[in-house]
């Protein structure tokens, strides 16, 4: 099941993103890489503001918890699409994103734009994201990669 985000949310949000982070990011990037990116990782307080500024948040739910979210900015950035690692490779991902294109198009939006990181950048290619260009950039002194990715929605799907 897929719902909007609620305050009660954001706790458990953080919490979702740093084991995301610390178990499914450890299978493309190094442990220094993983470090780095865990200690940037967006606290509680984070969700509330970025809701409070009309970015929208789009929880999954199983098993009466949250499995995975996304937050989609009104530009069309995708910021954030994170899994918990028990619920990874079960479609929750994917089924956001899918949700996230629907939404956007009722807002009028005709592209949708990521970083994906390694982890994530196989589930936006399964959604018909396109790599724009890899992104190297350095992340608390620690040399780390993503991928610019969009995608031009058809407005059509609704």
């Amino acid at each position: 099941m897929i719902r909007g985000f609620q305050p009660d949310d954001a706790d458990l949000l953080a919490e979702l993103c740093r084991a995301s982070i610390r178990e499914l990011g450890s299978r493309r990037y190094s442990p220094e890489q993983v470090a780095a990116w865990h200690n940037r990782a967006p606290d509680s307080s984070d969700y509330l503001a970025r809701v409070a500024r009309g970015h929208r948040i789009f929880v999954s739910e199983a098993d009466s918890e949250i499995a995975a979210y996304a937050l989609l900015e009104p530009d069309g950035h995708l910021d954030r699409l994170f899994c918990h690692p028990r619920h990874a490779g079960k479609g929750h991902a994917s089924a956001l994103l899918a949700h996230a294109e629907k939404e956007a198009l009722h807002s009028g939006l005709t592209r949708l734009h990521t970083e994906a990181s390694e982890v994530a950048r196989a589930v936006f290619e399964r959604a018909g994201y396109l790599v724009d260009h890899r992104r190297d950039f350095d992340m608390n002194g620690v040399a780390i990669h993503n991928y610019a990715m969009s995608k031009v929605l058809d407005p059509q799907v609704r």
